[in-house]
């Protein structure tokens, strides 16, 4: 936007910016994603299967923030694709513990590099000191919250 144009009523709201821009880089995202055949919430869940350790679905749905419903569909669509696996847990037969395939790690590494890819074409506009100041302040917000 040049200097002398200024911007229209709602480009000057916070919560308004926010969303468009969310919506946009959700777009990014998601095309960016079809050639893996995973959509941004089943890379969340590789995401956090990839941590290390042994997480059960309960403990991954914490982690995302998702219910249990939610996340045994998730887990039921992922491992129908061969990405995870679940098996019993051997300290407490009453768990299943999700664990990702070869193929699954693959399919993480690969959709990774075309989401960073995505996400590096919606910052192009900002200078790299911008979108650096724009994601550090983004996680100062996001993490403000939690406490």
């Amino acid at each position: 936007m040049a200097h002398d144009e200024r911007p229209a009523p709602l480009e000057s709201r916070l919560g308004y910016l926010l969303k468009q821009a969310q919506a946009r880089l959700a777009r990014a995202s998601a095309e960016a994603l079809v050639p893996h055949g995973v959509d941004g919430h089943e890379l969340g869940v590789l995401v956090v299967l990839s941590a290390g350790e042994a997480l059960s679905q309960v403990e991954a749905a914490g982690r995302l923030g998702v219910d249990r419903t939610t996340m045994v569909s998730l887990i039921d669509g992922l491992e129908d694709h061969g990405l995870v696996e679940r098996r019993r847990s051997p300290y407490d037969r009453r768990k299943n513990i999700v664990e990702l395939t070869p193929e699954g790690r693959d399919c993480l590494r690969l959709a990774e590099q075309a989401r960073r890819a995505a996400e590096r074409r919606f910052l192009a506009p900002l200078d790299e000191e911008a979108a650096e100041s724009l994601v550090r302040a983004l996680q100062t917000l996001v993490i403000a919250e939690r406490e």
